[in-house]
């Protein structure tokens, strides 16, 4: 019987490629989504499901209201959102969430454990790693030996994009035909991307970098 895997999947560029980039060879049957009371939630759960539809994988939605009454982030308070800070620590604090991927995975692990699931995927890459410990190898390595210790299946955490910047994912995407169309990478809600949040821009530079200047239309309907 084939290995099988799960996947926390938000919708964005990371996740959307960390999941067609890793479909087959890790067997993913389920993706986990959550629900922190972020602005964009609504719309990321929505990405998410068209997402697991393309892939005909399972979808499950974890709603952590707790989360939002324990942090100031931007993402869920009327702070401001950053939009061109790229990577200064004054705009990494403005959009951190306490402890998220670390918590993010462990429920993940719980489900691993609970269905047998081998391997937990998470769309950890470059760009963010400089800027956020949790999106690092160190990180990924560490919490993959916490889990020998905390579940009995013992699942792995695997990042496939944990070398590539965001230029590099968009021209991974683009390649491997994954459905770029369907992504949810903006802070804000909305029908379209708000094209100046930082996260829009960081999509929109890679987006122009590698020429897909067809996408910029479709998501920020410029």
């Amino acid at each position: 019987m084939k290995d099988k895997s799960i996947i926390l999947l938000s919708g964005g560029l990371d996740s959307l490629a960390a999941l067609g980039l890793t479909k087959e060879q890790y067997g993913i049957d389920l993706a986990l989504t959550f629900d922190y009371g972020q602005k964009s939630a609504k719309e990321e759960v929505e990405a998410s499901a068209k997402i697991c539809n393309f892939y005909e994988i399972n979808h499950k939605v974890i709603i952590l209201d707790w989360l939002k009454e324990i942090t100031q982030t931007s993402l869920v308070s009327d702070k401001k959102i950053p939009e061109s800070d790229f990577g200064t620590n004054e705009s990494a604090k403005n959009v951190w969430v306490p402890n998220r991927n670390g918590l993010f995975l462990n429920i993940a692990a719980a489900f691993a454990d609970s269905y047998g699931y081998k391997y937990i995927i998470f769309g950890a890459n470059k760009d963010e790693g400089e800027t956020f410990s949790d999106n690092t190898e160190d990180f990924r390595a560490r919490i993959s030996k916490v889990f020998e210790y905390s579940t009995l299946q013992k699942p792995k955490v695997i990042a496939p994009l944990i070398n590539y910047t965001k230029d590099d994912i968009v021209k991974i995407v683009i390649d491997k035909k994954i459905p770029l169309e369907f992504v949810r990478s903006c802070y804000r809600s909305g029908s379209k991307h708000c094209g100046i949040c930082e996260s829009c821009n960081h999509l929109k530079k890679a987006l122009i970098k590698n020429k897909a200047y067809n996408y910029i239309n479709l998501l920020f309907g410029e």
